[in-house]
């Protein structure tokens, strides 16, 4: 009987084990999923059940029961990441951007996600060093982690990722120096043939830019260095990657002539050099005919004149020259270009007169020449429009009512896609384009260098606006419409920050599924702006206007099947229970007959009807103790050999089938062993 039992209960333990992991989710990802959430202070609201593929976890994406996909962006996530992750064997692509709740290191075994294409940590606030395991994941095509709190050193083993394609850590803590190969067993950075995106931007690396780091194999796009503390010279090697299109190397701390090897690099639209300690004098860049930025502000330059060469650069919008000791006055084609929006030429010693002719570009918005030496200012016709600031110079110190070109006063726009018509909206909710008021998702996009700087021609963040509308429609998002507002520049890195409202459809406020979709696009740098606003981050503000937060998200679809799929389990495993009952019963009675010494008692063959002993029993010492009488001397029949020989008592029942009837008996019988 307690065979039986155990079987049952087991098999009953076994039923609620199934249930437990899920009938949809593999064995090993569901506990996985359970123990990440375990480790969670605050979890997506509906991880609620224990089937994340079946009951449609928010953010979990499957393929055939396993786990491919966690995409978690801007939820309000809080808590670490827990080492279990490891287990997703399958994960592909682990995305938990903009959760700034999400702290601590991540765990060293991230590197056994041997399938992981898509790292993307963005605007979190993960800290310690980034864990060298990470050079294991060989499948690596996306790794940002960006904007968070990461410090120690860039591992050299990222190297070894033969398929990296983005890899952004800019906005950390991170220092030392750049990891190189030694040609032997030390991988480096060197070796990431494949990749088109360095972004290392604000970190507090150091030393030498390596010469060996560059190479003519090297298929890289973007190099951003900017705001790091680089010492020495810019390696000659770094024209040999003639792919690059943006170079940063600002705010530094380089040092020696500018190389004119740079003029190789013919694809390059976007060039910073400024706040250096570079020496000598500009060297001629008329090579660069795609440039459209060019900033070596704030360097140690000999005094010069303002370099003639710089009027031949036809696709130049944005002129960046302060305080480098220019010298003289202003070449009347200076302002020439077709494309040029923006000119700042402040704190130098340029002298004479400000006159801008007659063959300037109809672009230009803005000339800022601070701090020179300008007596007279020849303003264009009147119907133009540029902002010239001329404070601080000869022309701007007579006494009385000053023009407004002897203010100080930097661009701005209050552009905004938003109607000012639109009737203010309460709640903290926001006006769309069409005036119906609901909770967006705000964000800011950082553009890291776009190739214009006017603020003031609208027709960029038009375009803009109308490509992320578009997008968000053919790719069938919950999104009604977006605006952009609020267009400025930062004043450090001249990064082109702007305010973007993604506004729900068919509703007033995101769901978790929707806020996760949207954020994702971005994150994961699906969304592709139009190529003049060059590389970007976007990072989101939090959201705490869930519709669906605080009930039940997972589909009813979902708790449908999985209580179909519990219901058949159970009934199997109970149809199961009973054979196995069943079988152990008859087991069981076979085993008791033959341990009973009459239980195949018969008569046919015997004048007596007495039980016929067949085969021999076993007693236990208390079962012969009792039938003697504890030994008795009573029943003391003789000695031997082997001790003394007693007789027993003992009662037996059995059946009798004779005449066709049944008699039950019992009788007191002697059996002398």
């Amino acid at each position: 009987m307690s065979s039986r039992i155990g079987a049952f209960m087991l098999l009953i333990f076994l039923f609620f084990q199934i249930l437990s992991v899920s009938a949809l989710t593999n064995g090993f990802d569901g506990p996985a999923l359970q123990a990440l959430k375990a480790e969670w202070t605050k979890p997506p609201s509906s991880w609620e059940g224990a089937d994340p593929c079946g009951t449609s976890w928010v953010g979990i994406t499957c393929s055939n029961n396993r786990v491919v996909s966690i995409s978690l962006g801007n939820l309000n996530v809080e808590g670490k990441l827990s080492g279990d992750i490891a287990a997703l064997s399958e994960l592909q692509i682990l995305d938990l951007s903009y959760n700034t709740g999400l702290t601590g290191p991540l765990p060293p075994n991230i590197g056994e996600l041997k399938k992981l294409k898509n790292l993307i940590l963005v605007g979190c606030s993960f800290t310690g060093q980034i864990p060298e395991s990470i050079g294991q994941l060989e499948q690596l095509i996306y790794l940002s982690l960006n904007l968070n709190q990461f410090s120690g050193t860039i591992p050299a083993s990222i190297g070894r990722l033969s398929k990296l394609y983005w890899f952004d850590i800019a906005d950390n803590q991170i220092e030392g120096t750049l990891p190189v190969s030694n040609g032997t067993s030390s991988p480096g950075l060197d070796m990431l043939l494949e990749t088109k995106h360095f972004h290392f931007g604000k970190n507090k690396l150091s030393g030498y830019i390596p010469e060996n780091l560059f190479s003519s194999n090297m298929t890289l796009i973007h190099v951003l260095f900017d705001g790091n503390q680089f010492t020495g010279k810019i390696p000659d090697t770094l024209s040999l990657v003639q792919t690059l299109t943006v170079l940063r190397l600002d705010r530094n701390k380089l040092t020696g002539n500018i190389p004119t090897s740079l003029n190789n690099l013919t694809s390059l639209q976007e060039l910073y050099l400024a706040n250096n300690e570079f020496t000598g004098t500009l060297p001629n860049l008329t090579s660069l005919t795609s440039l459209y930025t060019l900033d070596v502000s704030n360097n140690t330059f000999e005094p010069s004149p303002i370099p003639s060469w710089i009027s031949s650069l036809d696709s130049l919008a944005t002129l960046r020259l302060e305080g480098i000791k220019l010298n003289g006055s202003i070449p009347n084609s200076f302002f020439s270009p077709a494309q040029l929006q923006t000119v700042i030429l402040k704190r130098n010693q340029i002298d004479s007169t400000l006159d801008f002719g007659t063959s300037f570009s109809n672009q230009l918005e803005f000339v800022d020449l601070q701090y020179n030496n300008i007596d007279v200012y020849k303003q264009p016709s009147s119907n133009t429009f540029i902002q010239v600031i001329l404070a601080d110079n000869p022309v701007c110190q007579e006494e009385g009512n000053k023009p407004n070109y002897c203010s100080a006063i930097p661009p701005n726009t209050s552009y905004s896609t938003i109607p000012p018509t639109c009737t203010p909206c309460d709640q903290g909710r926001e006006a769309s384009p069409s005036c119906r008021c609901a909770h967006p998702i705000i964000g800011t996009l950082y553009f890291r260098s776009p190739s214009f700087s006017g603020l003031f021609n609208s027709t960029n963040f038009e375009i803009l606006q109308k490509s992320i509308a578009n997008f968000s429609k053919k790719s069938s998002y919950p999104v009604d419409s977006v605006a952009v507002r609020n267009i400025r520049e930062n004043a450090t890195d001249h990064q082109l920050l702007i305010d973007l409202l993604v506004f729900p459809f068919g509703r007033e406020s995101f769901n978790e599924s929707g806020m996760s979709l949207v954020n994702f696009a971005f994150s994961n740098q699906i969304y592709k702006p139009p190529p003049r606003f060059g590389p970007y981050v976007f990072r989101a503000n939090p959201y705490n206007q869930f519709s669906d937060r605080g009930g039940p998200s997972s589909s009813n679809m979902g708790i449908i099947i999985g209580a179909a799929v519990g219901a058949v389990v159970l009934l199997l495993l109970l149809t199961l229970a009973g054979v196995y009952a069943l079988r152990q019963r008859k087991r069981a009675d076979k085993a008791t007959d033959q341990n009973n010494p009459f239980g195949k008692f018969t008569t046919k063959d015997f004048s007596i009807d007495a039980p016929q002993l067949m085969g021999a029993k076993s007693f236990t010492f208390e079962e012969l103790k009792k039938c003697t009488e504890n030994f008795s001397e009573a029943n003391d029949v003789g000695g031997g050999g082997y001790g003394k020989v007693y007789r027993g008592f003992f009662l037996w029942t059995t059946h009798s089938h004779q005449k066709g009837s049944t008699r039950i008996f019992a009788r007191r019988l002697g059996v002398q062993n």
